[in-house]
């Protein structure tokens, strides 16, 4: 199912100038939640005007077909907050020298790293990341199964 609604939310989404950064579903059978996580392509914060945009544009797609859910479902749109998913080349060079962390067989599991930025191998987005150690790491972008910015609050 989510890889049929993800289009459909990108489709709604991109002429307002916001792109998905994820998709959850949940609830139930007979009530799903849909979860709707958006940023700004100018790089602005996300305010409360551009998630009821958003939802409003996404809601009239998911209308216009009832086979998806009828009109019996729960639409939540939000901002990615502040430990928002790392996905895309554009997510680790946007947030290069914040710290994150990384689900990665190649890292041994998960690992809060430092984003020391990108670089391109043949074309292909390689990650430099350094551990609480020091030690720098290069990895494939398709060798993170999970990455999240991490924030830590100050005492």
């Amino acid at each position: 199912m989510k890889q049929t609604l993800e289009p459909i939310v990108i489709a709604a989404l991109d002429p307002l100038g916001f792109d998905l950064v994820e998709l959850r579903l949940g609830g139930t059978r007979q009530r799903p939640l849909l979860d709707v996580r958006i940023d700004r392509r100018d790089l602005q914060k996300v305010t409360v005007d551009d998630c009821a945009g958003a939802s409003r544009a996404i809601e009239a797609r998911l209308d216009a077909d009832p086979a998806l859910f009828g009109d019996r479902y729960v639409l939540e749109v939000s901002s990615p907050g502040m430990e928002r998913p790392l996905r895309t080349e554009g997510d680790w060079r946007r947030f290069a020298g914040r710290t994150a962390s990384v689900k990665s067989a190649a890292l041994g599991g998960r690992v809060e790293v430092e984003i020391v930025g990108v670089e391109l191998d043949a074309g292909a987005p390689r990650l430099r990341v350094r551990d609480v150690r020091g030690v720098e790491h290069v990895l494939g972008l398709a060798d993170v199964d999970e990455a999240r910015l991490v924030f830590h609050w100050k005492p």
